[in-house]
């Protein structure tokens, strides 16, 4: 078999990964110097150049992994796995990191250290999760894996999108139905053109030809835009003065969640890639995910990469592994020069957040396709602490907006919102909504003391702190490890594994009511 390096599906596939990096790097650099007070001179010459080296390391890596299985496996089908900055980090690490130190000292600078040395933390996870990827893998039911992929999915990337979309009618609705329509439908375009590009064409079209006409939709950045070259320059002095100060240790908290997301969301996202018919070793795949983090806190960007959620996404689109390369040389180029600024006042982003919408719908789709019928409702339970997550995040924001925080706030609510379970539920959504998914799973399949095995664990993690333990600050929610952290929780789901211990005593030796395959 003849095997090239792109092929037409992989514009369509570059341009879904390269709005969902673009969206990242306007984050870094709106929240950097709005909330954490980064001076441009940092955000553009050390941080988005760390962050683009380190985005093109696994855009390269992962397009030679797809270009690798498809030359052994004979098929021209193979998708490279996304990849780019993880968003949650990203969020966490500048709401509960380096903005709190950065109100304490005025430093922004050591703001920044803080955040090289948070990345460091998670990089160092990452590597080690991968060599206990492929256990978690092969003792961890399908529904599991891929309800909590499909609740972030639903909730953080479709909805978010969905009201953007709907503020901004005008030049955002039109390529998001084209987009849903193309796609949905698979309908070819005439002359073979990808209905991503198309998509951002018209939404581009629509921006400029209203605002030609007088109407305000679409309002190019005002900043502008200088040519300069921004080359990657070592943090590692920064990030090593910062471990010394031992500042960086009373973090961990957050640190060390977020680093636990991330090898959870990874595998989550090779399960979703082998259900979408490409399987890739764990190990690998896992351990150059953390190499990314580390090449990132080296090179002076505070943010930790990912796996993306979206490979079904783009496979239906027809993207192979020439999109990963795509992605990461251009990305790469904008941030080098400086160039998100002068993408920003051309294209609204508006017209290519419709893509991101449907790869959030594939990925909730894939969900409930990709498990056996009776595993439906598992996949529907572990969606619902992904919806905690979200709401609280609608929430904060909305109190942030008014002036008010949480802190304040949650008192007031009373009955009307039970708040402070909508916090505990919320609390490493990610690991709950798995424990949720898998318990069930094993319970319809008549496993009873596999199910019971799951919510000992989530007893575990719930004493010490790893779910559902918090603590209310006027800075926001934090997480709280500890000796009986949650122990509340911890007794609850104690409870529960052992009635499904009795339940196992009690059913041993009968006859399955349903029998079936795990997925």
């Amino acid at each position: 078999m003849r095997v090239g390096w792109f092929v037409r599906g992989d514009v369509d596939g570059f341009f879904g990964l390269f709005v969902d990096n673009l969206l990242q790097l306007m984050l870094i650099t709106v929240l950097c110097g709005a909330v954490c007070g980064l001076p441009p001179a940092l955000v553009y010459g050390r941080i988005l150049p760390g962050a683009a080296i380190s985005i093109l390391f696994g855009n390269l890596f992962y397009a030679w992994q797809a270009r690798r299985l498809a030359i052994r496996t004979g098929r021209s089908d193979v998708t490279a796995l996304p990849y780019g900055i993880n968003t949650v980090s990203l969020i966490a690490y500048i709401f509960l990191i380096m903005a709190p130190i950065y109100f304490q000292t005025k430093n922004p600078h050591l703001a920044w250290q803080a955040g090289l040395f948070a990345c460091l933390g998670s990089a160092v996870m990452e590597c080690g999760g991968a060599f206990v990827g492929d256990w978690l893998r092969r003792h961890t039911p399908r529904a599991a894996l891929l309800s909590a992929l499909a609740g972030v999915a639903i909730t953080f990337i479709s909805m978010g999108f969905v009201f953007q979309i709907f503020a901004l009618p005008a030049i955002a609705l039109v390529p998001a139905l084209f987009v849903i329509i193309i796609y949905g439908g698979r309908i070819k375009l005439p002359l073979g053109l990808p209905g991503g590009f198309v998509a951002v064409a018209l939404g581009v079209a629509l921006g400029w030809l209203l605002r030609w006409l007088g109407v305000p939709s679409f309002q190019p950045l005002s900043e502008p835009y200088q040519l300069a070259f921004h080359a990657p320059a070592t943090a590692i002095p920064d990030m090593l003065a910062f471990l010394t100060t031992g500042q960086g240790w009373k973090y961990f908290s957050v640190i060390f969640p977020m680093g636990l997301f991330n090898v959870l969301g990874s595998l989550q996202n090779l399960e979703s890639a082998e259900a979408a018919g490409d399987r890739y070793e764990t190990r690998s795949s896992l351990l150059v995910n953390g190499l990314g983090s580390l090449v990132a806190a080296c090179l002076g960007s505070p943010f930790p990469t990912t796996i993306y959620i979206g490979h079904p996404g783009w496979k239906a689109m027809g993207a192979r592994w020439g999109y990963s390369i795509l992605n990461g040389v251009v990305i790469t180029i904008l941030c080098l020069i400086g160039g998100v600024t002068l993408v920003l006042k051309v294209v609204p982003m508006e017209a290519m957040i419709g893509i991101l919408l449907w790869i959030g719908l594939i990925i909730t789709a894939q969900a409930f396709q990709e498990v056996p019928p009776r595993h439906s409702a598992a996949v529907a339970l572990g969606l619902v602490p992904a919806l905690a997550a979200w709401a609280l995040l609608l929430i904060e924001t909305t109190l942030r907006k008014t002036g008010v925080s949480l802190y304040e706030a949650a008192p007031k609510f009373g009955g009307d919102l039970y708040i402070y379970g909508l916090i505990s539920l919320s609390q490493g959504f990610m690991l709950t909504c798995m424990l949720f998914a898998a318990m069930l799973v094993f319970v319809i399949e008549r496993q009873f003391f596999k199910a019971a095995l799951w919510l000992a664990a989530g007893a575990v993690l719930s004493f010490f702190g790893v779910i559902h333990a918090y603590t209310l600050t006027p800075a926001g929610v934090q997480n709280k490890f500890g000796f009986g952290a949650a122990k509340s929780f911890a007794l609850a789901y104690l409870i529960t594994a052992l009635l499904l211990v009795a339940l196992h005593a009690y059913h041993r030796g009968k006859k399955p009511e349903q029998t079936g395959e795990m997925a």
